[in-house]
């Protein structure tokens, strides 16, 4: 290698350094992670890949969100580079570094590339970048959806806890009743036909009326059973209103998310393959691929 250019990244900006092929720095500075920025950066890439006949070699390490920006316009701009986990380089690093500084950081990355047989960053396509994304998603929907039951159920134990008895709590079902009847003298008002057609038309899914009416009668024999802690016009009421209305939007919200990795992913020959294995569904098969990547990127079993 020619030349080095490492770089020291943070919010927003970089700190950039350039090393030549006897290992002396000819160049420290500050890349803004801006248009112009990066265009600059560019421009001094293709110069010194003419000057040497060969690309520079490009040394990062990965910082989260604030090294995506740089990632993303060296994919753009087909440059090849290595992209470090934070505790490799410091491993590579720990004997050279003295003080911490990022421009300490970035002069050690350059020397230590010398050193290094670092391997280039395997580029995904973008596929995987979005089932990553929609991955990562779906958990903190389902994360969300975990805290929300807690808490809904904390307060049903003392409205109307025969609810989750009768009924799977995580069921659309279970949570149009919350909203519905969030207490046993909401049901008491009304007869069995009543709420019989407000569960038929409050059911975004195919309710049959039969169905219907068996559950307004279970509910009607447990609302005159029951024996709440609280009055029904207490504010815990509305907040368990609340509760299962925010998870029934949440629960439709993992469904869409299932619906577009299935659509992204149907002519995938990794998709069809995890389909395959017993067991495995749409779900698991689309979350597999977002967290695995493309496993093409292993060189051996």
């Amino acid at each position: 290698m020619k030349h080095v250019i490492a770089l020291d990244v943070s919010k927003g900006k970089s700190t950039m350094v350039l090393y030549n092929h006897y290992q002396q720095c000819e160049l420290e500075g500050e890349l803004f992670h801006t248009r112009a920025g990066f265009d600059q950066l560019n421009q001094r890439i293709i110069e010194l890949t003419v000057q040497d006949g060969q690309a520079p070699e490009i040394v990062f390490e990965a910082t989260g969100v604030y090294s995506k920006g740089l990632e993303k316009f060296l994919q753009d701009h087909d440059h090849v580079y290595c992209r470090l986990n934070p505790l490799e380089s410091n491993i590579q690093m720990a004997t050279m570094r003295r003080n911490k500084t990022d421009i300490n950081d970035a002069h050690e990355l350059a020397k230590t590339h010398f050193k290094m047989a670092r391997t280039h960053t395997y580029k995904q396509e973008r596929y995987y970048e979005e089932m990553r994304a929609m991955t990562r998603y779906y958990d903190e929907v389902d994360a969300e959806m975990i805290h929300l039951r807690s808490r809904m159920h904390a307060i049903l134990q003392l409205s109307f806890p025969e609810l989750e008895t009768l009924f799977t709590p995580s069921s659309a079902l279970f949570l149009n009743i919350v909203q519905l009847y969030p207490h046993p003298a909401c049901l008491l008002d009304h007869s069995k036909t009543v709420i019989r057609n407000r569960l038929k038309l409050n059911t975004k899914k195919n309710l049959s009326l039969a169905r219907a009416e068996q559950k307004a009668v279970l509910l009607l024999e447990a609302a005159k059973n029951a024996y709440p802690a609280i009055e029904p016009d207490d504010i815990r009421c509305e907040q368990v209103k609340d509760y299962a209305l925010r998870m029934a939007e949440l629960k439709e919200k993992k469904e869409q998310l299932v619906a577009q990795m299935v659509a992204l992913s149907a002519d995938r020959k990794e998709y069809k393959v995890l389909l395959s294995f017993p067991g495995i569904g749409d779900t698991t098969a689309c979350r597999l691929i977002g967290e695995l990547g493309d496993i093409r990127r292993f060189k051996n079993a």
